[in-house]
């Protein structure tokens, strides 16, 4: 079991009041045992010049879901602190409009390296991203 069945998604969703995910507008909405969820909108903040999502805020979902999970796993904030080390994404279809949602499954679970993988979907189950995030924990003095 990667993450404890006590973590509530109220809880989660606190984590983002006071950051670029919440100008985005990113939402956490489901985490089982081994899998966390969020979604993101589609719209003026998160759409390139073009209309279409941006590659950019694809990665922000992904590396929002793949931040906190790894600080899930790796525990108290105050000992331990994570770090992106790495992200890359491949845009596979575009989004003009709605929601996407993204899935956050872990690749490897270390002792000071995470390695995740995202999906991200619209609203029709189309594969939007796929993306990979590469954490480091940095244990505190």
């Amino acid at each position: 079991m990667l993450f404890l069945p006590e973590i509530k998604i109220e809880f989660l969703q606190s984590l983002l009041n006071t950051n670029m995910t919440k100008h985005l507008g990113i939402e956490f909405t489901k985490i089982g045992e081994d899998f966390l969820e969020g979604t993101m909108p589609v719209d003026h903040r998160t759409q390139q010049p073009m209309g279409l999502l941006h590659g950019g805020a694809s990665c922000v979902l992904a590396e929002t879901l793949g931040s906190v999970g790894s600080q899930l796993v790796a525990g108290d904030p105050g000992k331990n602190k994570v770090v992106g080390v790495e992200i890359n994404a491949n845009h596979l279809n575009s989004a003009k409009a709605g929601i996407v949602r993204g899935i956050l499954k872990p690749i490897k679970i270390g002792r000071t390296l995470h390695v995740w993988e995202i999906n991200i979907y619209d609203e029709n189950d189309t594969h939007i991203c796929i993306s990979r995030l590469t954490t480091m924990i940095i244990k505190s003095p």
